[in-house]
């Protein structure tokens, strides 16, 4: 159980990929504090079973489909929002991404694999498509939505916008050049903003998660009956805390990013990995 931020209170706050596992727990907490939340989501039904779990709880959310890649669903997205809970006051750019096409089949390129059957991709396979899509989910999904929302928040107090980073934005990860490529962008555009809106009252900081289990990653990192397979194991043994994130572990650093608490910070991005960041392996 969080305290209460009373400032929160009454503020409407936007979501984008909310009908995952980090953003909807970050929105049912959100809600939680009387926050008036609305669930973006490229899946209409994603969002509004998040939507109507929140409502059911006593809060007050809506779903509304939205693509982070297209202006005028965003434009669509943000005339819902305004007309049914008010203008933005807290943006949190969550969808994102990889794509099997920006990704390597080894960690490491060996000179026979150049002579390797079709089925292992290296780096010189990659697919410029591939590459490019999770380069426009992961920052120009940012971006977007920050253009179109967060001009109702110029001027105002207490405003804030929160982009979802990763570790792999610290020290990139093996065999995910454009997911780590992307998140590093990521990082880099949340610092930009924040001296770029630092006079319209407007804060930008980033959550960095480690390695949380979610629908995207779980088939790389367990195997069907539960282990970890040989690519989770050396995730747990790179973790101090020894296990993985769970999606309640972002919401203390989202609160103290939303509220007050935090009201002289802009442009951090805080790394919540259980060690992952700091350990050298040795």
């Amino acid at each position: 159980m969080y305290p209460k931020f009373e400032e929160l209170a009454g503020k409407v706050a936007v979501i984008t990929g909310g009908g995952g596992v980090l953003c909807s727990t970050m929105a049912e907490m959100l809600a939680a504090q009387k926050v008036k939340v609305a669930i973006l989501d490229l899946k209409l039904e994603n969002a509004q079973q998040v939507a109507d779990k929140i409502v059911q709880n006593g809060g007050e959310a809506i779903g509304v489909e939205a693509n982070v890649l297209t202006l005028d669903s965003l434009k669509r997205a943000h005339q819902t929002v305004v007309s049914q809970l008010g203008p933005c006051d807290i943006l949190i750019n969550g969808a994102g991404g990889n794509h099997p096409k920006g990704t390597t089949s080894k960690t490491h390129l060996h000179l026979e694999d150049l002579e390797a059957n079709d089925e292992l991709k290296t780096f010189f396979d990659l697919d410029p498509d591939g590459v490019q899509f999770v380069f426009n989910l992961n920052f120009i999904g940012t971006l977007l939505p920050t253009q179109v929302f967060a001009k109702d928040m110029v001027g105002k107090k207490g405003c804030s916008i929160i982009n979802v980073s990763s570790m792999n934005a610290f020290t990139p990860l093996t065999k995910i050049p454009a997911y780590s490529g992307a998140k590093a962008a990521v990082s880099n555009f949340t610092q930009w903003l924040a001296v770029h809106f630092a006079k319209v009252n407007i804060r930008v900081n980033a959550l960095a998660p480690g390695f949380f289990l979610t629908d995207q990653n779980r088939a790389l990192l367990t195997n069907a009956e539960g282990s970890l397979t040989d690519r989770g194991n050396t995730i747990i043994d790179h973790t101090p805390m020894g296990r993985f994130g769970e999606p309640e572990d972002l919401l203390g650093t989202l609160l103290w990013l939303c509220s007050d608490g935090s009201k002289f910070v802009t442009g951090v991005v805080v790394p919540i990995d259980g060690g992952f960041s700091a350990f050298s392996g040795v």
